[in-house]
């Protein structure tokens, strides 16, 4: 069965940072393009970070500057460290591997509370 496993959430304090991972099992990640999404409470999810099969990445405006996503495809893993984080970083973050042709997989998510 097909897992993708985020970790790395938590609790943190405005401006501080934290690494989100996540890691595919079966599936390989280097054949397909990696998201991370996040939804807040009483909000629509929103894609925050695109991490192409070449590597490539690309963010939601309002992280630009402040998070960046990778990819490691040897350990089958993701990661989005994000820096500077805000209040409004507070949210329940997801990650999906999609592929045209292989389908979309989503994991179950991890908890980020920004939070003085």
């Amino acid at each position: 069965q097909v897992r993708l496993v985020e970790s790395g959430g938590g609790l943190v304090q405005p401006g501080g940072s934290l690494r989100l991972s996540c890691t595919a099992s079966i599936l390989r990640i280097s054949l397909y393009t990696m998201e991370w999404y996040r939804q807040a409470p009483g909000k629509q999810r929103e894609l925050v970070a695109t991490i192409g099969r070449d590597g490539n990445s690309d963010y939601v405006d309002s992280v630009k500057g402040r998070f960046a996503g990778s990819r490691e495809n040897p350990k089958n893993t993701v990661y989005l460290q994000m820096n500077s984080l805000k209040p409004e970083d507070t949210a329940v973050y997801y990650c999906k591997a999609t592929s045209p042709l292989r389908g979309d997989y989503w994991g179950q998510g991890t908890q980020v509370a920004v939070s003085s």
